[in-house]
Order: structure tokens, then C-alpha cells, then sequence
């Protein structure tokens, strides 16, 4: 099973996703020093780790590279990084979102009308 599988599947053993987690983060976690450029490093090296973030906007690349590297802190502290291949997945998936002008306007378009009572699944039509 690859580590991308694994990491959709939560069944997948965190033995299994950790070495395609840790190759894919390996930059982030060389750049985690305490200094104060630390975050910089981290936000310079986004784009090359992982591409996708080129498609987000500038508030969120800095949410998801606080939001990795507190993962990353927290699943190290326990040796488990089922969490942070969920994170990832999330970020990628918001990323496409981004990338999809028609999808993105359907998301963040105004949803406050009501659109009428639901049919019932269970009923045939």
C-alpha cells in the first residue's frame, strides 16, 4: 500500500504513511528552527514541497504553514502522522478549490436563500 493510500484510507497504518508523509515534509521540518526567520524559511520552501499552494491565497498559505508545522510539532511528540497526511489533504483539496474559478464561485457565493424542502431519499420517483 503507498503512502498516498494509506493516507485516504483511515484504515491505513500510521507505520505505512509515515515514510511518504516524512519524504513529502522533510523540507518543512529542516526549516522548523526557533529562530525568528523560521516561518519565512517555511513559507519560501511551500511552493517547492508542495505546488499546489501556488494556488492559494497569501492568508491562507500562512494558515496552512501554521497549521502544518503545529501538526507536525504535535504528531512528532507522539509518533503518529495520520494527522498531518489529513491536513495535507485538506490543504490540497482547498487548493483545488482555488484553482477552479467555476467551483471556487459556487462555494463562496451567497447561500442564504432558502432552496425549498429536500426530497426523501427513501421515496421512489
Amino acid at each position: 500500500m503507498s503512502a498516498e493510500n494509506a493516507a485516504s484510507n483511515p484504515e491505513g497504518s500510521p507505520q505505512l504513511l509515515q515514510p511518504g508523509v516524512t519524504a513529502a515534509i522533510r523540507p518543512v521540518i529542516a526549516a522548523l528552527g526557533t529562530g525568528e526567520h523560521s516561518m519565512e524559511a517555511i513559507l519560501d520552501m511551500l511552493p517547492e514541497a508542495f505546488p499546489w499552494v501556488r494556488f492559494l491565497p497569501e492568508t491562507d498559505v500562512h494558515a496552512f504553514a501554521v497549521e502544518l508545522v503545529d501538526s507536525l510539532r504535535a504528531a512528532g511528540s507522539i509518533g503518529h502522522h495520520t494527522y498531518v497526511a489529513q491536513v495535507l489533504i485538506a490543504w490540497q483539496h482547498t487548493a483545488q478549490a482555488h484553482s477552479d474559478p467555476v467551483l471556487l464561485a459556487a462555494l463562496t457565493r451567497d447561500h442564504r436563500s432558502d432552496f425549498g424542502p429536500a426530497p426523501d431519499p427513501l421515496q421512489k420517483q
